[in-house]
């Protein structure tokens, strides 16, 4: 049983388990002094043989467990990891990780209990322990905000790759979640690591610093893309948002900070930078001439004209913000321009699809106001005539930003088609009507996503350019706890190949 049912907004598969690098174990008593020293008040449960016990993984999760495991009881939402520790030790668990005294009769009577205040916040720590603090071996890059994270980790990883680096990236794309929870994200590392990779771009979500999941690691840099309005069903309030995301500028957690200050809340970061905290503030400004086509768009960076295969100004943004951390990593200025004008397409992002039609399909992952807005701007430069937008909001997230996303649609784009996206356990016509409640006109609604999708491509004129957004890469919807096949890439290519798209 998994206890963290607290989700940043990633639907997938559950992330694999790895026992992570190699060397002689960590041992029940070394790890007692590390957490001890981290976290005041640590102490052993057990006898006197405990100390000397090795541990090899790391889990919170009991259906993950495996010989030489540590298991960590945390206390999530819905569920209490302590209520597994007996299955957990049934599976192999050689210690548990509690911060309440657990029953020492019957099956848990031999295992060694670590009794901490907080044991997510531990968790950490040990992860860091155990897996031999692999970050320490790695350049990293981390990047935080609302919107753009895959797409600037993306980058960073093509750049880092052209230049001979070894490079893994790690986000929406590659897990269940954007940043893996710190056990998983600790073994990855230390994989990484004994794999000869020599540098990471990770996404790092709000939650993930909220919930200790990069505790132990200390990138190389960090870097600020924007902040809208999303998870505040998780934070309640904006400020609490941004003083989640604000962490990773901290001394401790980056070395030096990339922040578009475009952005108000990166103005803010740079303002308040702790004393000698490098920062280097981005601006699509210094970036002028910008101009954006179909094909992608050029701008300047540093006194070089940069071609880039990514339309919008959105991207532009996002690609300064790759280039100056690739820069801030040592990598040359013209070996930086060149792998820039060579991107690799985000799969689901600002993704075109072409079946030869005379008019613009986008498909992309825009889930918040800001996202939709700069999307559909973006839109509205690729065509010479309407845009038409399909999009609807995600169930079980935060419910506030579903009015402002109609507003959104309504105010920039010509055509607006409401649809579901991933209802979850949630109404789907509730969600629409909340949706429409914030449009003005009147939108069609269509609760059916493939024939939102058809109506949209149906109506579409030349010229035109359709937008998909909400789901982007996603392969799968989920109603009401049942994951279907839906690829918004395919079914328009469907569409449009057939007599249920457009003639």
């Amino acid at each position: 049983m998994d206890p963290h049912d607290q989700s940043d907004g990633n639907d997938g598969t559950q992330e694999g388990h790895s026992s992570g690098g190699a060397g002689a174990a960590v041992t029940v008593g070394e790890l007692l002094a590390a957490l001890d020293a981290a976290h005041a008040g640590a102490r052993l449960r057990g006898d006197g043989s405990a100390s000397a016990v090795p541990l090899r993984s790391v889990t919170h999760d009991s259906r993950r467990v495996g010989p030489g495991t540590l298991f960590c009881c945390v206390v999530g939402e819905h569920a209490d990891g302590h209520d597994f520790a007996a299955q957990a030790v049934a599976a192999g668990a050689v210690a548990l990780l509690v911060q309440r005294d657990l029953d020492t009769d019957g099956p848990l009577r031999s295992v060694p209990q670590i009794v901490v205040d907080d044991v997510r916040a531990a968790m950490a720590t040990a992860a860091v322990e155990v897996y031999r603090h692999p970050a320490e071996r790695l350049r990293t890059v981390g990047v935080t905000g609302t919107n753009g994270k895959t797409t600037v980790v993306s980058a960073v990883a093509h750049v880092l790759s052209a230049a001979g680096r070894r490079v893994e990236a790690i986000g929406t794309l590659t897990g269940a979640r954007t940043t893996p929870e710190a056990p998983d994200l600790q073994a990855r590392l230390a994989d990484l690591v004994s794999a000869g990779v020599t540098d990471v771009a990770m996404e790092v979500s709000s939650h993930a610093l909220s919930l200790h999941r990069v505790d132990g690691v200390v990138f190389d840099v960090a870097v600020f893309t924007n902040l809208g309005q999303d998870h505040l069903d998780f934070h309640g309030t904006p400020e609490s948002y941004f003083a989640a995301k604000a962490q990773l500028f901290e001394a401790g957690r980056s070395r030096r900070g990339i922040v578009d200050v475009d952005d108000v809340h990166g103005r803010l970061l740079v303002d308040s930078a702790p004393p000698g905290h490098p920062m280097v503030a981005v601006s699509v400004a210094d970036a002028e001439p910008v101009t954006s086509t179909v094909t992608g768009s050029r701008f300047r960076w540093r006194g070089r004209s940069v071609s880039c295969p990514l339309p919008g100004r959105h991207n532009v943004a996002n690609a300064l913000l790759a280039a100056e951390a690739c820069a801030a990593l040592g990598v040359e200025e013209d070996s930086i321009v060149a792998a820039l004008e060579d991107l690799p397409v985000v799969p689901g992002r600002f993704e075109r699809v072409d079946a030869g039609q005379d008019f613009g399909v986008v498909v992309d992952y825009a889930h918040t106001p800001d996202a939709l807005e700069a999307v559909l701007v973006a839109a509205r430069e690729l065509g010479s005539g309407r845009v038409l937008v399909v999009f609807g909001c995600g169930g079980d997230r935060d419910a506030t930003k579903r009015p402002r996303m109609g507003a959104v649609a309504s105010e920039h784009a010509d055509v607006v088609v409401l649809t579901t996206d991933n209802p979850r356990s949630e109404d789907p016509l509730r969600i629409l009507e909340a949706v429409r409640s914030g449009c003005s006109g009147d939108p069609l609604v269509e609760p059916d996503r493939r024939a939102a999708i058809a109506v949209a491509l149906g109506s579409a004129r030349p010229g035109d350019v359709v937008v998909i957004a909400g789901k982007g890469h996603e392969q799968g919807q989920e109603v009401a706890g049942v994951v279907t096949p839906f690829d918004d890439r395919v079914v328009a290519a469907e569409l449009l190949a057939s007599t249920e798209g457009p003639s």
